[in-house]
């Protein structure tokens, strides 16, 4: 899980850089990522590899709404 503000702010930043991105937030208590996009410029899949990428990993069955977890956590 996201344990720290830095946490929150670099899943925050991974989302920020995808093209097409509307809005962001981020639910520390949560674990939640919410965020709009423009589906012309991209998918939901370019979203958690950005997540992935800045280290952590998702969970949900809203494309809408990620729940996201660091990848070295069990």
């Amino acid at each position: 899980d996201m344990h720290s503000m830095r946490d929150a702010d670099t899943v925050l930043d991974a989302l920020l850089s995808v093209w097409g991105i509307g809005q962001a937030e981020i639910n520390l208590e949560k674990n939640e990522a919410v965020f709009t996009y423009d589906e012309r410029m991209a998918s939901s899949q370019d979203f958690e590899q950005a997540i992935v990428d800045s280290g952590f990993t998702i969970y949900s069955d809203d494309e809408n709404k990620l729940h996201v977890k660091e990848i070295n956590e069990s």
